[in-house]
């Protein structure tokens, strides 16, 4: 009998634990995107006021992203080409602003290794 609960308890356990595993990613809030960001930069080396205008251009791209997401979603029809369409406005205004903050050869770098790792990666099932 005990031997049985046991093994119950422990097949429980396995299945808990692979639905948690299939369960996804939890969307993060815009402050956490930009916090995450902000982290990836540190190649970058920049310094305080560059700090300080980057996570403001961030937190603004990534509040405006949530904002038209939660807009198309809430009209019922998400039309993913233009989310995508929309986004990409976003993502070169926000280079415009960065190009003003970073260097040349920060810039480049942010272009070439770090914005590449930004992109959400596709799961392949």
């Amino acid at each position: 009998m005990k031997k049985q609960f046991l093994l119950m308890m422990a097949v429980i356990f396995m299945s808990l634990t692979a639905a948690k595993a299939q369960g996804g990613m939890q969307r993060q809030t815009p402050e956490e995107r930009t916090k995450a960001t902000i982290e990836k930069l540190a190649p970058l080396k920049l310094d305080a006021d560059q700090t300080t205008k980057t996570t403001a251009v961030f937190s603004d791209l990534y509040t405006a992203q949530q904002k038209a997401m939660e807009e198309m979603r809430a009209s019922g029809s998400f039309d993913r080409e233009a989310f995508q369409a929309k986004r990409k406005e976003m993502d070169a205004a926000r280079d415009v602003k960065l190009k003003e903050i970073f260097t040349a050869d920060q810039f480049k770098k942010w272009q070439e290794e770090i914005e590449p790792s930004l992109r959400p990666q596709r799961r392949s099932n």
